[in-house]
């Protein structure tokens, strides 16, 4: 049996970076289970019991991980966007109110 190096970086919100003897790869970890480009793995409620797939030797590891991305970047746009609708409504509503309120007082 050979020696095994593997060394975990932490980048931030669950995302790292894994280096290995021989290959480095990246991973998103979630309370949940963890995605990578060689696989996934999923936690269960019961300690130390995982289910773990790998994706194979192809590339389609990494494309469903950039897909991920993509989709989780897609998702803070839309939240912030709707949060900028949400604030231009308020901020136009206050505008229009106090715009109001200025002509009754001058009446």
């Amino acid at each position: 049996m050979g020696f095994r190096y593997q060394k975990r970086v932490n980048l931030g919100k669950g995302l790292g970076l894994n280096i290995g003897k021989k290959s480095i790869s990246t991973s998103y970890r979630t309370r949940h289970g963890s995605i990578g480009s060689r696989g996934f793995s999923l936690r269960t409620g019961i300690p130390g019991l995982s289910y773990r797939s790998s994706w194979g030797k192809s590339k389609e590891g990494l494309l469903i991980l950039v897909a991920f991305g993509l989709v989780y970047m897609a998702a803070v746009v839309i939240y912030n966007i709707a949060l900028f609708l949400i604030f231009l409504v308020k901020f136009t509503y206050f505008k229009l109110t106090a715009h109001d309120d200025e002509t009754d007082i001058s009446e």
